[in-house]
């Protein structure tokens, strides 16, 4: 049986609002609708400050004047910030009665964005409470933050160094390893001491934080322990296949794979990720900004296919016999409008005619100005990613002072 009945007030700040049970069952406020369907008093003080069930009154200690703005949005579906409050704290409103700055006009959401752009303030779930732990258990999370967060203590800093060591010396050795004086019989026995000994250490690193893991389905999803994984098992796959057909197999597929398997132990380099915050600030901004992405691909996709058409007709198309060969082809021609649209211009394949020289010019300027439109939104998603993971590199990292008490 339903707790609440009838008509029932809002003391919100103060100030009463009446309301039905049927209009809070419209709401499209999370909280009051969760209101109407406890079954219980205990179940209504988790929602509300205080309950009168004489008066069939719920008091909230809350902004009064904010709820108003929001109770007429609920009824009327217009939401605005409200006038001479900080943006902040009325999203700090929104938010407890449920509501999202998605809710808001467009004009509003914008104020929002740039009052948390400005504060570099930005909001984090609140981390979930735990009881008294094993000791068992305290000993696997300590490794596990140890591991996982590298500022979060001084020996986690240590052993992040030491990975990044491992890191820098195997991307040496693979540089070293293509050169030609490198490749003599001594040279290629101290590589493979090297090799063998960086990738002792990344496998160790690996399954020692596999183990530590709360969710090992969780830990094999990560990017960063897919990166690992990459940068890893090719050495083992390549030793194998060395091991199974011998270094001068004459299995020309073989071969090929092998120089593969080893050439992706550049992936090594991406394993900084987990100890740079600039690299971690790259991949969540390229995570966060795919539509822009998306969107500048397709600018590009449809540029190329407009300028390389054109390009085709007036240098080649007009004239089959002593037309430029190099733009003989639409494809061919895609070759070129890319490179002139990022302005590399390799000079391998140019315009010779009037015509294909003022188009070149437009598909520059086209160009520029093409990739410059989505830029600034990547530009400040990549600020909005940098000072949030600052915020919370900052919130796990102890002082010095302290671990040394410890």
């Amino acid at each position: 049986m339903k707790c609440i009945s009838g008509l029932c007030t809002l003391n919100v700040g103060g100030r009463r609002f009446s309301c039905s049970v049927e209009l809070m069952k419209r709401l499209p406020l999370s909280r009051l609708s969760r209101l109407h369907r406890c079954v219980s008093e205990s179940e209504l003080l988790e929602l509300c400050d205080d309950y009168d069930r004489d008066r069939n009154e719920f008091f909230f200690d809350r902004h009064a004047e904010a709820f108003s703005f929001i109770l007429l949005y609920a009824q009327h579906g217009t939401l605005r910030l409200l006038p001479h409050m900080c943006e902040l704290s009325f999203y700090n409103e929104m938010l407890y009665w449920g509501l999202e700055s998605a809710d808001l006009q467009p004009c509003c959401q914008r104020r929002l964005d740039d009052r948390m752009s400005d504060c570099f303030v930005h909001f984090f779930p609140e981390e979930e409470l735990r009881g008294p732990q094993e000791p068992r258990s305290c000993w696997l999370e300590r490794v596990r933050r140890t591991l996982e967060e590298p500022t979060s203590s001084l020996v986690a800093q240590v052993l992040a160094s030491v990975s990044m060591l491992f890191v820098v010396i195997s991307m040496v050795m693979l540089c070293a390893s293509t050169l030609p004086d490198w490749k003599t019989a001594e040279n290629l026995d101290q590589h493979r001491i090297i090799e063998a000994v960086c990738i002792g250490w990344f496998t160790v690193e690996c399954l020692v934080r596999f183990l530590v893991s709360r969710d090992k389905c969780e830990f094999v999803r990560r990017p960063l322990n897919i990166i690992d994984l990459l940068a890893i098992m090719p050495y083992y796959v390549s030793v194998t296949m060395t091991t199974l057909t011998g270094e001068n197999s004459q299995l020309q597929r073989a071969g090929v794979t092998l120089r593969v398997l080893r050439i992706m132990r550049i992936f090594w380099v991406i394993k900084l990720a987990r100890h740079f915050l600039g690299l971690q600030t790259l991949g969540l901004t390229l995570r966060r900004c795919y539509r822009e992405m998306m969107m500048l691909l397709i600018f590009i996709c449809v540029a190329m296919a407009i300028f390389s058409a054109l390009a085709q007709l007036l240098e080649h198309g007009l004239d089959l016999e002593a037309g430029n060969q190099d733009y003989a082809s639409i494809p061919a021609a895609c070759w070129w409008v890319i490179i002139s649209m990022t302005t590399v211009g390799y000079g391998d394949m140019y315009p010779v005619t009037v015509a294909g020289r003022v188009l070149g010019g437009v598909c520059v300027v086209s160009g520029i100005v093409l990739l410059a439109l989505p830029i600034t939104f990547i530009y400040h998603s990549f600020i909005q990613c940098y000072h949030e993971l600052k915020v919370r590199s900052a919130r796990c990292t102890p002082s010095l002072s302290a671990e040394f008490i410890h």
